[in-house]
């Protein structure tokens, strides 16, 4: 018999233990999936004592992540603790200095580390494996680095954290307020332990990094990536979008311009019509364009126990295959540092204030936009009871730092309560 994969787990959290549940109840099917068993040797966590659901005795301790990257009898190290830096950037450095391949569901580790650790597995001759680190269940890597390799990619999009995109739905379908709806996402364990990198988009920029190395063969560059949150979106946003026929997400778009490399995960607003605009709840969705399949759109859970060990068992399964290529689909040490794009592409956007209901309030607005090259495609204002009047404009495309000098310029006009919304739309 072909000689078994051994395996050993760094971490047996949620995904860890959906790993070790898989290769426990489907182990004959692996096996003739991979023409070779695929076992578990070793693990590590950082409690011996908790109650995870599943049998560990079969399997060897080790307290120290490190050590179980260098044992004899593994393999390979699949990594599912977490955090950029410390432990799992540690024992994945070990296990590669060992001989070890890797297999990972850090998106932070890789958006900050990932070039080196690349250049450190392809030179010993080693491959990382990530599909669980992006949008979960869904197997967006091994579509750009295999399916899509004849073609040159033009954009990538999507949706890449649930939870943002289940805040954002659950305020429109129940016309409820941003921090009512959090904290709801909070009580069902929604959120990270820090809530600012989900809901501050960092969890999301760290997957579009990673996409847009692979996409546009770059070192992966997440400190370029223009990142925001969706705490400044509030229930009249959604409802005005809605008006319009828009929805808002948070939207991740790489795309390389004569400019240089553009990446951003901001708030923006999608026609209600297109796959984005449907999605709903804490659903993924992440759209590929290339010079020839066009546009492709993949659809799926981006988190939780089953569609993440899912995703890890693919990288296993292509291991236990003898499938290698490289960490981010070319040699690494052919892959260029960015140059970051100095400016967003033009775009229309969605500018939501309040002015002082008074004469000539509007006018001095729009005479603002006019001034900095900006104009309108159509506005709207609601009806008030207070004394400040809610408007929207929806300008013509526009480049962002025309927009910034506008918004420079309008709250000094004396004539607008708060700071003005802006909201880049989006052609999908």
């Amino acid at each position: 018999m072909t000689d078994p994969l051994r395996l050993g787990i760094a971490g047996l959290g949620t995904v860890g233990t959906g790993v070790v549940r898989i290769i426990r109840q489907k182990a004959n099917l692996l096996a003739e999936r991979a023409g070779r068993p695929v076992q578990i040797t070793a693990v590590s966590a950082r409690s011996r004592g908790k109650e995870r659901g599943v049998n560990l005795s079969d399997y060897a301790w080790e307290d120290d992540p490190v050590a179980l990257a260098q044992r004899d009898d593994v393999d390979v190290f699949v990594e599912l603790m977490g955090g950029h830096d410390g432990p799992a950037k540690h024992a994945t450095e070990a296990a590669i200095a060992a001989g070890k391949d890797v297999v990972t569901a850090n998106k932070a580790l890789l958006a900050h580390h990932g070039h080196a650790l690349a250049l450190a597995a392809e030179d010993a001759g080693r491959v990382i494996r990530f599909e669980a680190a992006v949008a979960g269940g869904i197997p967006v890597v091994k579509a750009l680095t295999e399916g899509l390799a004849g073609n040159d990619m033009t954009r990538v999009m999507g949706v890449m954290n649930g939870t943002c995109n289940y805040i954002l739905t659950r305020m429109q379908s129940a016309g409820l307020p941003y921090d009512e709806v959090f904290q709801e996402a909070s009580d069902l364990g929604y959120l990270e332990a820090d809530p600012q990198l989900d809901v501050g988009g960092i969890d999301a920029a760290h997957k579009l990094a990673l996409l847009s190395a692979i996409a546009f063969g770059t070192q992966v560059d997440f400190g370029s990536v223009d990142i925001e949150g969706i705490g400044a979106i509030t229930i009249e946003d959604i409802n005005h979008a809605a008006d319009m026929g828009f929805r808002i997400k948070l939207l991740g778009v790489a795309q390389m311009t004569g400019r240089g490399l553009e990446q951003r995960m901001t708030p923006c607003l999608v026609p209600a019509s297109s796959p984005l605009g449907q999605l709903e709840g804490g659903t993924n969705m992440v759209v590929l364009e290339g010079d020839n399949v066009e546009q492709i759109v993949l659809r799926g859970p981006g988190a939780g126990m089953g569609p993440t060990a899912s995703a890890v068992m693919g990288d296993v399964m292509d291991i236990a295959r003898g499938f290698r290529i490289p960490v981010f689909g070319r040699p690494a040490a052919s892959l260029e540092r960015s140059k970051p794009a100095a400016a967003g592409t033009p775009a229309p956007y969605y500018l939501r204030m309040s002015l002082e209901d008074k004469p000539g309030a509007l006018a001095k607005v729009a005479t603002a936009l006019g001034e900095a090259g900006i104009s309108i495609d159509r506005m709207r204002q609601y009806d008030h009871a207070g004394p400040d009047a809610p408007v929207l404009i929806v300008t013509h495309k526009a480049g962002r730092d025309d927009l910034a000098r506008a918004l420079d310029v309008i709250p000094r006009l004396g004539v607008v309560t708060g700071a003005p919304i802006a909201l880049r739309i989006e052609n999908v």
